[in-house]
C-alpha cells in the first residue's frame, strides 16, 4: 500500500459536476468561469468538467478547497448554477469526490494523504468508473467497499470483470490514476447520411439504409477513438418537409448493437405510414474520447462475442474497404 500511496499525487484535480439537464448554453458559461481560473479545462459533456489547478495554485496563492469555493459563489451569483466540485490528486478521486456531494452543490477536497483512508469505507459502486453490472459483479464475490477492492490481487479481479476493467479497477481503488486532465473544449457531433434514389415508402427499405448508416457512423467513431453521447436522426420528405429527433445513449458508445439500438427507436418514434422518404441523416451528438469514458462490462457473452466479431469486421474493413463485410440486411438494400 505504500506504493500505491507514493504515485499519489498532490491533490490538485478539480470535477465539477452541474446541475442534470443544465442547457448547454449555461453549461459553456459554466466552463468559461472554470477558464478564469485555470487554463487547463476538459470539458465532459453534458453537465460536468475537469480542471487541473497545478499552475492556477501558485498563479492565485491559495489552495485548490478555496480556488473550488470561489468557482462555485461565482457559478451561483453569475449563472444561478449551484455546482459540486470534487478535488482530489486524481481524476478518479476528484470526481468520486463531487458525486458524494449532496445536492443541489457543495466542495468536497480529499488531500493526497487522505486518499485511501476515504475511498476504504465508501461503496464500490461510489468509485468513480466503476458501473452497476461491475458493482454487482464484485457484490456477488463479497468485495462491497472500496478498501476490499483495493486489498484484494489484481489477477482476482481481473477474472471478474476482465482484464484491462480489471486492473484499473484495482489501481483506482488504492488511488492510482494516472491519466492527466487534457484541454478539450465542448466536442463536435458527426453526421452520415443517405440520399434515396428516387422517393420510398418501403420500410424495409429505410431500415435497411438505416442500419448501413449505424455501421458507417459506428466504424467513424472507433476509427477516430471516439464515443457519442446521443444520436439524432433527421428525416427528408418529398415536398421539403423534415422530421428530427435527438435522444441521449444510456451509456456513450460506438458499437453498431448500441448505435443501432438507439437508431431503431429514432425511426420507430417518426410513426412513418404513406411519409414519401428522400433521405435520412444520422448523426453522433456529444463526442468524447473513448479513454475519457468508463467501459461498462456487460457480463453478456453474446454481447461480448458480437463486439469481437465487430473488431474483425473493422480491420476486414480497412484492409479490403468499407463495404467488404456488414449486415445481410444492409446488403440486401443495396443489391
Amino acid at each position: 500500500m505504500a506504493a500505491a500511496e507514493a504515485q499519489v499525487r498532490v491533490a490538485s484535480v478539480m470535477h465539477v459536476r452541474c446541475p442534470d439537464r443544465l442547457p448547454e448554453d449555461v453549461f459553456r458559461q459554466v466552463l468559461e468561469q472554470c477558464a478564469e481560473l485555470s487554463s487547463t479545462v476538459q470539458a465532459l459533456p453534458p453537465a460536468a468538467a475537469l480542471v487541473e489547478l497545478k499552475g492556477a495554485l501558485l498563479y492565485h496563492g491559495a489552495d485548490a478547497r478555496h480556488l473550488g469555493e470561489v468557482l462555485r459563489v461565482r457559478t451561483l451569483s453569475r449563472l444561478g448554477v449551484d455546482v459540486r466540485v470534487g478535488i482530489g490528486p486524481t481524476i478518479t478521486v476528484a470526481a468520486t469526490a463531487s458525486a458524494q456531494i449532496d445536492a443541489p452543490g457543495g466542495v468536497l477536497a480529499v488531500e493526497r494523504e487522505e486518499v485511501l483512508d476515504w475511498l476504504g469505507p465508501l461503496p464500490v459502486e461510489a468509485l468513480h468508473g466503476i458501473g452497476p453490472k461491475q458493482a454487482a459483479a464484485l457484490r456477488e464475490y463479497g468485495v462491497h467497499c472500496v478498501d476490499l477492492l483495493a486489498t484484494i490481487p489484481a489477477a482476482t479481479v481481473q477474472r471478474l470483470l476482465g482484464g484491462t476493467a480489471g486492473r484499473i479497477a484495482v489501481d483506482r481503488a488504492r488511488g492510482i490514476d494516472p491519466r492527466p486532465v487534457a484541454p478539450r473544449a465542448l466536442p463536435a457531433s458527426t453526421s452520415v447520411r443517405h440520399t434515396f434514389g428516387r422517393h420510398t415508402l418501403d420500410g424495409a427499405q429505410v431500415r435497411g439504409a438505416l442500419l448501413e448508416l449505424v455501421v458507417r457512423l459506428g466504424l467513424r467513431l472507433r476509427d477516430r477513438g471516439q464515443v457519442a453521447r446521443g444520436l439524432t436522426l433527421a428525416l427528408r420528405f418529398s415536398g421539403g418537409t423534415s422530421w428530427e429527433k435527438t435522444r441521449r445513449l444510456p451509456e456513450a458508445s460506438a458499437h453498431e448493437d448500441d448505435l443501432r439500438t438507439m437508431a431503431y427507436r429514432l425511426i420507430d418514434a417518426a410513426g412513418l405510414q404513406r411519409g414519401r422518404l428522400t433521405g435520412l441523416v444520422l448523426r453522433g451528438e456529444d463526442l468524447v474520447d473513448a479513454d475519457q469514458v468508463a467501459e461498462q462490462i456487460s457480463l453478456d457473452r453474446a454481447r461480448e462475442d458480437r463486439l469481437v466479431a465487430e473488431a474483425v469486421s473493422d480491420r476486414i474493413r480497412r484492409k479490403f474497404g468499407p463495404g467488404a463485410i456488414g449486415p445481410a440486411a444492409a446488403f440486401r438494400r443495396a443489391s
